[in-house]
């Protein structure tokens, strides 16, 4: 189980990023991108940030843009957290949204199956 300095720190990094997305990053080839999560290593080296994107056809795109901004995103991070290492930055899509759909279609499907 994660401390609660950990969990603290995830939920400050999840925010902050959430802002720079919202506010500083002004590229529209990213479109709509949100931080759905944050999970950082015990030793907070690093720190496994989730994203949501709007645009699904355009995830490994953006999520390649997202990369190649990586450096500067954590800088813009390390600007407004106060730690004495901002962790490393890994960057997934986060399909949580992708697998609730696909489960509410077999349930869809079971009761037109059961009805039927």
């Amino acid at each position: 189980m994660a401390s609660y300095r950990i969990k603290k720190i995830e939920s400050l990094i999840k925010e902050e990023l959430s802002l720079v997305f919202l506010h500083k990053l002004r590229d529209p080839k990213l479109g709509l991108v949100t931080v759905t999560g944050v999970k950082l290593s015990p030793d907070l080296k690093i720190a496994k940030v989730y994203l949501s994107v709007f645009e699904r056809e355009n995830r490994e795109e953006i999520l390649n843009k997202v990369n190649e901004i990586n450096s500067m995103i954590r800088t813009l991070l390390a600007k407004k957290v106060y730690l004495n290492r901002v962790p490393e930055l890994k960057f997934f899509i986060d399909d949580t949204q992708d697998y609730v759909e696909k489960m509410d279609d077999l349930f869809k499907k079971i009761k037109d199956d059961n009805e039927g």
